[in-house]
Protein backbone atom coordinates (compact mmCIF):
# COMPACT_ATOMS: atom_id res chain seq x y z
CA UNK A 1 0.00 0.00 0.00
CA UNK A 2 1.08 3.42 -0.72
CA UNK A 3 1.80 6.06 2.24
CA UNK A 4 -1.18 7.64 3.66
CA UNK A 5 1.40 10.99 3.23
CA UNK A 6 1.86 10.87 -0.31
CA UNK A 7 -0.21 12.78 -2.87
CA UNK A 8 -3.52 12.19 -2.97
CA UNK A 9 -3.28 11.50 -7.03
CA UNK A 10 -0.41 9.02 -6.70
CA UNK A 11 -2.62 7.20 -3.70
CA UNK A 12 -6.25 7.33 -5.86
CA UNK A 13 -3.87 5.89 -9.16
CA UNK A 14 -2.24 3.17 -6.33
CA UNK A 15 -5.58 2.60 -5.50
CA UNK A 16 -7.29 1.85 -8.49
CA UNK A 17 -4.27 -0.54 -9.67
CA UNK A 18 -4.69 -2.27 -6.32
CA UNK A 19 -8.52 -3.23 -7.08
CA UNK A 20 -6.77 -4.59 -10.65
CA UNK A 21 -7.93 -1.25 -12.96
CA UNK A 22 -5.72 0.69 -14.75
CA UNK A 23 -4.28 3.57 -12.97
CA UNK A 24 -4.00 5.92 -15.58
CA UNK A 25 -5.08 7.00 -19.58
CA UNK A 26 -1.68 7.33 -20.92
CA UNK A 27 0.85 4.43 -21.57
CA UNK A 28 -1.35 1.43 -21.83
CA UNK A 29 -0.68 -1.43 -24.09
CA UNK A 30 -2.55 -2.12 -27.64
CA UNK A 31 -5.18 -5.02 -26.61
CA UNK A 32 -3.98 -8.50 -27.68
CA UNK A 33 -7.81 -9.96 -27.54
CA UNK A 34 -9.89 -10.94 -30.05
CA UNK A 35 -12.76 -12.26 -30.85
CA UNK A 36 -13.71 -16.36 -30.01
CA UNK A 37 -13.11 -17.54 -33.35
CA UNK A 38 -10.31 -15.29 -34.16
CA UNK A 39 -10.45 -11.46 -35.58
CA UNK A 40 -9.84 -8.16 -34.37
CA UNK A 41 -12.88 -6.40 -35.23
CA UNK A 42 -16.89 -6.88 -36.85
CA UNK A 43 -18.79 -4.56 -38.64
CA UNK A 44 -22.34 -3.43 -37.51
CA UNK A 45 -24.49 -1.38 -39.24
CA UNK A 46 -26.97 0.49 -36.79
CA UNK A 47 -30.46 2.39 -36.65
CA UNK A 48 -31.70 -0.35 -39.21
CA UNK A 49 -35.53 0.30 -38.67
CA UNK A 50 -37.68 -2.25 -40.58
CA UNK A 51 -37.55 -5.39 -43.24
CA UNK A 52 -37.45 -2.80 -46.18
CA UNK A 53 -34.01 -0.74 -44.19
CA UNK A 54 -32.68 -3.98 -43.80
CA UNK A 55 -32.87 -5.36 -47.22
CA UNK A 56 -31.45 -2.00 -48.13
CA UNK A 57 -28.21 -2.90 -46.17
CA UNK A 58 -27.87 -6.37 -47.54
CA UNK A 59 -28.16 -5.03 -51.19
CA UNK A 60 -25.76 -2.23 -50.57
CA UNK A 61 -23.57 -4.43 -48.52
CA UNK A 62 -23.56 -6.67 -51.75
CA UNK A 63 -22.88 -4.03 -54.01
CA UNK A 64 -19.68 -2.61 -52.30
CA UNK A 65 -18.75 -6.09 -50.90
CA UNK A 66 -18.42 -4.52 -47.21
CA UNK A 67 -18.82 -7.86 -45.06
CA UNK A 68 -21.93 -7.17 -42.02
CA UNK A 69 -21.65 -9.01 -38.77
CA UNK A 70 -24.09 -6.94 -37.22
CA UNK A 71 -27.19 -4.98 -37.57
CA UNK A 72 -29.18 -2.84 -34.93
CA UNK A 73 -32.45 -1.50 -34.68
CA UNK A 74 -33.15 1.61 -32.41
CA UNK A 75 -37.25 1.45 -32.66
CA UNK A 76 -36.50 -2.14 -31.81
CA UNK A 77 -38.79 -4.81 -30.80
CA UNK A 78 -42.05 -2.70 -29.07
CA UNK A 79 -42.33 -0.74 -32.20
CA UNK A 80 -41.78 -3.81 -34.71
CA UNK A 81 -44.79 -6.55 -35.79
CA UNK A 82 -44.56 -10.19 -35.26
CA UNK A 83 -44.65 -10.54 -39.37
CA UNK A 84 -41.93 -7.87 -39.65
CA UNK A 85 -39.37 -9.31 -37.20
CA UNK A 86 -39.84 -12.19 -38.48
CA UNK A 87 -38.98 -11.14 -41.84
CA UNK A 88 -35.68 -9.94 -40.72
CA UNK A 89 -35.06 -13.00 -38.25
CA UNK A 90 -35.27 -14.58 -42.33
CA UNK A 91 -32.79 -12.53 -43.69
CA UNK A 92 -30.58 -12.47 -41.25
CA UNK A 93 -30.40 -16.23 -40.82
CA UNK A 94 -29.69 -16.76 -44.74
CA UNK A 95 -26.64 -14.47 -43.95
CA UNK A 96 -25.43 -15.49 -40.77
CA UNK A 97 -25.56 -11.92 -39.22
CA UNK A 98 -26.68 -10.68 -35.75
CA UNK A 99 -30.15 -9.29 -35.19
CA UNK A 100 -30.34 -6.40 -32.65
CA UNK A 101 -33.30 -5.13 -31.49
CA UNK A 102 -33.63 -2.25 -28.45
CA UNK A 103 -36.03 -3.16 -25.95
CA UNK A 104 -38.88 -0.74 -25.18
CA UNK A 105 -40.64 1.20 -23.85
CA UNK A 106 -38.13 3.55 -21.96
CA UNK A 107 -38.06 6.58 -19.98
CA UNK A 108 -37.54 9.05 -22.70
CA UNK A 109 -41.07 7.85 -24.82
CA UNK A 110 -43.16 7.69 -21.36
CA UNK A 111 -45.27 10.09 -20.23
CA UNK A 112 -42.72 11.62 -17.34
CA UNK A 113 -41.30 14.88 -17.89
CA UNK A 114 -38.49 14.19 -16.07
CA UNK A 115 -36.23 13.11 -18.75
CA UNK A 116 -36.96 16.08 -21.00
CA UNK A 117 -35.54 18.23 -18.66
CA UNK A 118 -32.20 19.26 -18.86
CA UNK A 119 -30.68 17.12 -15.69
CA UNK A 120 -33.38 14.48 -15.76
CA UNK A 121 -32.21 13.79 -19.38
CA UNK A 122 -29.51 11.46 -18.03
CA UNK A 123 -32.62 8.69 -17.44
CA UNK A 124 -31.93 8.47 -20.95
CA UNK A 125 -33.72 4.78 -21.95
CA UNK A 126 -33.72 3.63 -18.78
CA UNK A 127 -37.38 2.54 -17.44
CA UNK A 128 -39.29 3.95 -15.00
CA UNK A 129 -40.74 2.19 -12.27
CA UNK A 130 -41.67 -1.81 -11.97
CA UNK A 131 -44.18 -2.12 -14.72
CA UNK A 132 -42.63 -0.48 -17.40
CA UNK A 133 -39.56 -2.82 -16.67
CA UNK A 134 -41.71 -6.00 -16.57
CA UNK A 135 -42.79 -4.30 -20.30
CA UNK A 136 -39.16 -4.30 -21.18
CA UNK A 137 -39.24 -8.20 -20.19
CA UNK A 138 -41.91 -9.19 -22.31
CA UNK A 139 -40.57 -7.70 -24.97
CA UNK A 140 -37.26 -9.46 -24.70
CA UNK A 141 -39.70 -12.74 -24.56
CA UNK A 142 -41.58 -11.97 -27.52
CA UNK A 143 -38.42 -11.49 -29.62
CA UNK A 144 -36.83 -14.82 -27.90
CA UNK A 145 -39.82 -16.24 -29.45
CA UNK A 146 -39.57 -15.18 -32.76
CA UNK A 147 -36.32 -16.04 -33.28
CA UNK A 148 -34.42 -12.66 -32.04
CA UNK A 149 -31.00 -13.87 -30.05
CA UNK A 150 -29.66 -10.10 -29.69
CA UNK A 151 -31.46 -6.86 -27.78
CA UNK A 152 -30.17 -3.74 -26.35
CA UNK A 153 -30.92 -2.97 -23.33
CA UNK A 154 -29.60 0.66 -21.25
CA UNK A 155 -30.95 0.21 -17.78
CA UNK A 156 -28.55 -1.46 -15.33
CA UNK A 157 -32.32 -3.00 -13.71
CA UNK A 158 -32.53 -4.58 -16.61
CA UNK A 159 -29.70 -6.13 -17.50
CA UNK A 160 -29.52 -7.70 -14.17
CA UNK A 161 -32.97 -8.92 -14.96
CA UNK A 162 -31.84 -10.34 -17.95
CA UNK A 163 -29.16 -11.96 -17.59
CA UNK A 164 -31.17 -13.90 -14.98
CA UNK A 165 -33.86 -14.87 -17.54
CA UNK A 166 -30.76 -16.07 -19.60
CA UNK A 167 -30.04 -18.47 -16.94
CA UNK A 168 -33.40 -19.40 -15.87
CA UNK A 169 -34.24 -20.32 -19.43
CA UNK A 170 -37.07 -17.96 -19.78
CA UNK A 171 -34.84 -16.77 -22.90
CA UNK A 172 -32.24 -18.09 -25.02
CA UNK A 173 -28.88 -18.91 -22.71
CA UNK A 174 -27.31 -17.88 -26.05
CA UNK A 175 -29.07 -14.13 -25.72
CA UNK A 176 -26.96 -11.56 -26.47
CA UNK A 177 -27.35 -8.31 -23.85
CA UNK A 178 -25.55 -5.55 -25.98
CA UNK A 179 -25.76 -2.37 -23.49
CA UNK A 180 -26.56 0.71 -25.92
CA UNK A 181 -24.82 3.41 -26.06
CA UNK A 182 -27.03 5.77 -23.75
CA UNK A 183 -26.17 3.90 -20.75
CA UNK A 184 -23.00 5.59 -21.52
CA UNK A 185 -20.21 3.72 -19.36
CA UNK A 186 -17.36 6.16 -18.96
CA UNK A 187 -14.37 5.14 -17.65
CA UNK A 188 -13.12 1.29 -16.46
CA UNK A 189 -15.09 0.80 -13.25
CA UNK A 190 -18.41 1.82 -15.00
CA UNK A 191 -17.86 -0.64 -17.70
CA UNK A 192 -16.16 -3.55 -15.67
CA UNK A 193 -19.48 -3.31 -13.39
CA UNK A 194 -21.71 -3.32 -16.80
CA UNK A 195 -19.88 -6.90 -17.69
CA UNK A 196 -20.32 -7.73 -14.05
CA UNK A 197 -24.11 -7.03 -14.09
CA UNK A 198 -24.10 -9.41 -17.59
CA UNK A 199 -23.30 -7.36 -20.43
CA UNK A 200 -22.44 -9.24 -23.25
CA UNK A 201 -20.88 -6.48 -25.67
CA UNK A 202 -20.70 -2.74 -24.56
CA UNK A 203 -21.66 0.32 -26.70
CA UNK A 204 -18.53 2.94 -25.34
CA UNK A 205 -18.99 6.88 -25.48
CA UNK A 206 -17.93 7.71 -29.12
CA UNK A 207 -16.37 11.07 -27.80
CA UNK A 208 -13.95 9.62 -25.33
CA UNK A 209 -10.37 10.01 -26.52
CA UNK A 210 -8.12 6.82 -27.60
CA UNK A 211 -6.16 6.59 -24.28
CA UNK A 212 -9.49 6.89 -22.22
CA UNK A 213 -10.99 3.76 -24.67
CA UNK A 214 -7.64 2.03 -23.63
CA UNK A 215 -8.46 1.63 -20.38
CA UNK A 216 -12.20 0.72 -20.69
CA UNK A 217 -10.29 -1.94 -22.86
CA UNK A 218 -7.88 -3.02 -19.89
CA UNK A 219 -10.79 -3.46 -17.43
CA UNK A 220 -13.10 -5.90 -19.92
CA UNK A 221 -13.29 -8.65 -21.66
CA UNK A 222 -16.05 -8.41 -23.49
CA UNK A 223 -16.29 -7.17 -26.94
CA UNK A 224 -16.52 -3.25 -27.11
CA UNK A 225 -18.80 -1.17 -29.78
CA UNK A 226 -17.58 1.66 -31.40
CA UNK A 227 -19.28 4.81 -33.21
CA UNK A 228 -17.06 5.82 -35.51
CA UNK A 229 -19.13 7.79 -36.99
CA UNK A 230 -22.15 8.83 -34.59
CA UNK A 231 -25.31 11.16 -35.35
CA UNK A 232 -25.81 14.15 -33.80
CA UNK A 233 -27.68 12.78 -31.00
CA UNK A 234 -24.21 11.32 -30.01
CA UNK A 235 -22.22 14.65 -30.58
CA UNK A 236 -21.50 14.13 -34.59
CA UNK A 237 -18.54 12.62 -34.51
CA UNK A 238 -16.58 11.39 -37.63
CA UNK A 239 -13.28 9.19 -36.39
CA UNK A 240 -13.19 7.02 -39.44
CA UNK A 241 -9.23 8.09 -39.70
CA UNK A 242 -8.51 6.73 -36.38
CA UNK A 243 -10.03 3.01 -37.39
CA UNK A 244 -6.63 1.27 -37.48
CA UNK A 245 -6.05 2.80 -33.88
CA UNK A 246 -9.21 2.04 -32.59
CA UNK A 247 -9.30 -1.89 -33.78
CA UNK A 248 -5.77 -2.02 -32.49
CA UNK A 249 -6.23 -0.42 -29.02
CA UNK A 250 -9.87 -1.47 -28.45
CA UNK A 251 -9.83 -5.68 -30.25
CA UNK A 252 -12.33 -7.16 -29.86
CA UNK A 253 -13.78 -4.25 -31.73
CA UNK A 254 -17.35 -3.91 -33.59
CA UNK A 255 -16.80 -1.01 -35.61
CA UNK A 256 -20.28 0.87 -35.88
CA UNK A 257 -21.49 3.30 -38.74
CA UNK A 258 -23.70 6.04 -37.88
CA UNK A 259 -24.43 8.69 -40.08
CA UNK A 260 -23.47 12.72 -39.07
CA UNK A 261 -26.24 15.26 -40.11
CA UNK A 262 -29.66 13.41 -40.62
CA UNK A 263 -32.86 14.34 -38.17
CA UNK A 264 -33.39 12.26 -35.83
CA UNK A 265 -35.89 9.24 -36.87
CA UNK A 266 -36.37 7.66 -33.28
CA UNK A 267 -39.16 6.47 -32.65
CA UNK A 268 -39.43 5.14 -36.30
CA UNK A 269 -42.46 4.12 -38.45
CA UNK A 270 -43.35 3.66 -42.02
CA UNK A 271 -44.29 7.56 -42.34
CA UNK A 272 -40.07 7.73 -42.28
CA UNK A 273 -39.75 4.57 -44.58
CA UNK A 274 -38.23 6.20 -47.73
CA UNK A 275 -35.57 8.08 -45.29
CA UNK A 276 -34.43 5.22 -43.28
CA UNK A 277 -33.56 3.18 -46.41
CA UNK A 278 -31.50 6.59 -47.68
CA UNK A 279 -30.00 6.62 -44.19
CA UNK A 280 -29.13 2.39 -44.09
CA UNK A 281 -27.70 2.96 -47.47
CA UNK A 282 -25.47 5.72 -46.59
CA UNK A 283 -24.42 3.46 -43.57
CA UNK A 284 -22.95 0.93 -45.53
CA UNK A 285 -21.22 3.15 -47.85
CA UNK A 286 -19.65 4.76 -45.14
CA UNK A 287 -18.83 1.66 -43.64
CA UNK A 288 -16.56 0.90 -47.26
CA UNK A 289 -14.90 3.69 -46.70
CA UNK A 290 -13.75 2.95 -43.60
CA UNK A 291 -12.59 -0.38 -44.62
CA UNK A 292 -10.33 1.67 -47.13
CA UNK A 293 -8.65 3.57 -44.71
CA UNK A 294 -8.23 0.26 -42.48
CA UNK A 295 -6.44 -1.40 -45.54
CA UNK A 296 -4.70 1.12 -46.18
CA UNK A 297 -3.15 2.01 -43.28
CA UNK A 298 -1.27 -1.41 -43.77
CA UNK A 299 -1.98 -2.82 -40.12
CA UNK A 300 -2.41 -6.17 -39.43
CA UNK A 301 -5.67 -6.15 -38.52
CA UNK A 302 -7.82 -9.62 -39.47
CA UNK A 303 -11.52 -9.11 -39.68
CA UNK A 304 -13.81 -11.91 -37.45
CA UNK A 305 -15.64 -14.35 -40.23
CA UNK A 306 -19.13 -14.08 -41.02
CA UNK A 307 -21.34 -16.30 -38.18
CA UNK A 308 -18.57 -16.37 -35.86
CA UNK A 309 -18.97 -17.65 -32.24
CA UNK A 310 -20.50 -15.16 -29.97
CA UNK A 311 -22.82 -13.71 -32.69
CA UNK A 312 -26.49 -13.54 -32.06
CA UNK A 313 -27.36 -14.81 -35.36
CA UNK A 314 -31.42 -14.79 -34.97
CA UNK A 315 -33.03 -18.64 -35.58
CA UNK A 316 -36.55 -19.21 -37.12
CA UNK A 317 -39.54 -19.41 -35.14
Amino acid sequence: MVSALAPREERARTFLASLGYPPSDEDLPASDREFPGGGMYRIEIPSVEGPRSLRAVFDEADRLDVPVHRVSSGSGIALTMDADIREMVAMCVERDVELSLFVGPRANWDVGSQVRTPTGGIMGARHEGTDQLVYAMTDLMRANELGVRSALVADEGLLTVAAAMKSEGVIAPEFVLKVSVQLMAPNPVSAALLERYGACTINVPPGLTLDKLRGIRESTTVPLDMYVEAPETLGGFMRLKEIPKLVHALAPVYLKFGLKNHADVYPSGQHLDELNVQLSTERVRRAAIGLEVLRESGIDAPMAPIGGPGIGIPVRS
